[in-house]
């Protein structure tokens, strides 16, 4: 039997006594329908899931009975999405799809091709509509690893503070670039971490490919097709996925 599984932050979580917040606690009364006694599953987005039933039930909080711990071992390696932000909200889509195919983070980016430009009043608003799209995600899938959606940043900001990869790219329309099977073939050994760049529509304009390099990017290629940049972000996570997470 599946599961209906809900979220507790880490600052939260306590495996002997765990409990749903409000917000949990009234989708689990007014739109699941569940009932004292019922069997439920909760993660903290650490890899730690707990098997429980409903020891009381209200709109305020509910508290649970811890039946069985699991804890889920890391990927084998640690992917990283930065996305620059697309029209309208195909970025939900990505967040999704990113979260189910094992990010670790999610950048936000705005480059000078974006037409999605929050502002700064906007930022902390998006941040946390978009990590709760992560967190429904996980809770769909079943993945037990939430991965952190940042604020959204200008590319040369995000630039100047790169996170730190074994194996950084910028999937980009350039002379050269090198199908991603090709890069991983140089390295001496599997790469442990990966961070991937995908651009707007419009894709990185030239200077910003550029800029990408200079910080030791290298430009990979997606094939002779131009997929949209939503269709890119999930076709690059689930290739690093395939060849990085055996």
């Amino acid at each position: 039997m599946t599961l209906h599984r809900f979220y507790i932050a880490p600052e939260d979580w306590n495996e002997r006594l765990p409990s749903l917040d409000e917000a949990e606690s009234r989708h689990a009364m007014n739109v699941l329908r569940l009932r004292e006694g019922d069997p439920v599953s909760v993660f903290n987005g650490r890899g730690t899931e707990i098997h429980a039933r409903i020891a009381t039930l209200n709109k305020r909080q509910t508290l649970l009975e811890t039946e069985q711990i699991i804890t889920k071992p890391p990927a084998p390696a640690r992917l990283i999405l930065a996305q620059a932000i697309p029209k309208g909200k195909n970025l939900d889509l990505v967040l999704q799809k990113a979260t189910e195919l094992g990010a670790a983070d999610i950048f936000p980016l705005i480059t000078e091709r974006t037409v999605a430009r929050p502002d700064a009043a906007e930022a902390a608003d998006k941040q946390e509509k978009w990590q709760r799209i992560a967190i429904e995600a996980c809770k769909q899938c079943g993945q037990n690893y939430l991965p952190k959606v940042h604020a959204p940043m200008s590319l040369s900001l995000f630039l100047q503070d790169l996170p730190a990869t074994q194996l950084p790219l910028i999937a980009a329309l350039d002379d050269t670039a090198r199908p991603l099977y090709d890069i991983l073939a140089g390295m001496p050994r599997r790469p442990v971490s990966a961070l991937i760049l995908i651009g707007p529509e419009g894709d990185f304009t030239p200077a910003e490919v550029l800029a990408a390099k200079a910080t030791g990017c290298q430009p990979v290629s997606l094939g002779p097709i131009i997929l949209r940049t939503e269709t890119a972000a999930v076709y690059s996570m689930s290739v690093l996925g395939h060849e990085l997470f055996r």
